[in-house]
């Protein structure tokens, strides 16, 4: 299950972006407080959320591109003291009352600009750091770590929030990035033969998108990852309207609602981890992509906690395994070359869409109510999967 933190240039990897990751939750809780104590407005917390997100739709492509032309290394080195010095700026404006929102606003869009350029090759990075042998049980590893730090960090900053404020979750966040610096510091990549490239960023941008157009398998593996971020994963959005006004279980449950997702998320994970490479893994991306899109119909007509958690512990397991297969798949099927072009369209397709479909559920939310929102969004994901398995049944192979 933990074969890949045998190799140590890894392992330091892992546990740097372990601490980061954590700091990050802390901030991402801290900030939406915040933004609430500050405005009184849910829409303005959506839209940060929203201009957090825009740029890596923008430009995570280009992201990409620079994945592909630049050591990985020097990129992630770069981001993470961009992350560290956004952290230490937001905690400065809070600690003396100068914040506002349309600092925050700022703030949120240069984070997302910096994502931009930091996901693609932190996701590109992982086979130059393990090899192809090892790749499926890194990203299950990866995976483990990210939904680790989604229930570690936000029940440390209800605690952190409390005892020294928002500015000091900002601080901490900050000296979190520290950990992945002195990591990425550490290790040595080995990245190959460096690619040397004279042609204009869009010139390489087009030849990596003719490159995915011309693979079938890998087109399909991306719609199914656009699909997924459009009308799949927007219910977290509405969770709050759920514990409050549908099952009425308040502010605890919420917080029981959002950790039972990451329950199953980090379960899933550590399964993935522990089969390694193994054969047919289209087929259990067919399941657990069906699983997940019946999970969320069962969702959205519950009116029952008990049930609605289990609902959300299937939910979790399901979109953390067919990701983490899409994601392995992607990775063993592209050369090298177009690695970090390949990446920087998963994390477009994935990262980029997920703030459209909340606007959508938002929309429909508001005309037809959250329940139907929410179990319309199964059906459709039901309805394209089951298409997907029909006209496409070389995916069950991959």
């Amino acid at each position: 299950m933990f074969s890949s933190l045998k190799v140590k240039d890894f392992r330091l990897y892992w546990f740097g972006m372990l601490i980061s990751l954590v700091g990050t939750w802390i901030q991402a809780t801290a900030q939406s407080w915040l933004v609430f104590q500050l405005t009184n407005s849910v829409f303005l917390l959506g839209l940060v959320a929203f201009l957090g997100s825009i740029p890596v739709f923008l430009l995570s492509l280009f992201g990409g591109v620079a994945a592909d032309r630049i050591e990985k290394k020097k990129i992630l080195l770069f981001t993470q003291y961009a992350f560290m010095l956004l952290a230490f700026v937001l905690a400065v404006l809070t600690q003396f009352k100068l914040i506002t929102a349309w600092q925050i606003m700022v703030i949120a869009v240069l984070n997302g600009v910096v994502m931009s350029f930091d996901a693609p090759s932190r996701q590109a990075v992982i086979v130059d750091l393990v090899g192809k042998d090892n790749l499926p049980n890194a990203i299950a590893l990866n995976s483990a770590a990210f939904n680790s730090s989604r229930m570690i960090g936000p029940a440390l900053a209800g605690i952190f929030i409390a005892v020294i404020g928002m500015s000091g979750c900002f601080y901490l966040n900050g000296i979190s990035f520290m950990a992945a610096i002195i990591a990425l510091s550490m290790i040595r990549i080995n990245t190959g033969a460096k690619r040397e490239s004279k042609n204009f960023l869009y010139h390489d941008l087009m030849e990596g998108l003719k490159f995915i157009r011309r693979q079938r398998i890998i087109m399909i593996l991306m719609i199914m990852v656009g699909v997924t971020s459009l009308f799949g994963v927007s219910y977290a959005t509405l969770m709050p309207v759920f514990a409050n006004s549908i099952l009425r279980v308040g502010v605890k449950g919420l917080g029981m609602l959002m950790s039972a997702s990451g329950v199953g998320a980090l379960i899933a994970a550590l399964i993935l981890a522990g089969l390694g490479d193994f054969r047919h893994k289209g087929r259990l991306l067919i399941i657990s992509a069906l699983v997940f899109s019946l999970s969320l119909v069962l969702f959205g007509v519950s009116h029952s906690y008990p049930f609605s958690l289990a609902a959300l512990m299937f939910l979790g397991w399901a979109s953390v395994t067919a990701v983490s297969l899409i994601n392995t798949s992607l990775q063993q099927l592209v050369p090298d070359e177009f690695r970090g072009r390949l990446m920087s369209v998963f994390m477009f397709t994935f990262a980029g869409f997920m703030p459209f479909g909340n606007l959508l559920s938002g929309v429909a939310a508001h005309n037809w109510g959250v329940s139907f929102t929410v179990a319309l969004s199964g059906i459709i994901c039901t309805l394209f999967f089951m298409a997907i398995t029909i006209f496409f049944p070389d995916i069950k192979n991959i």
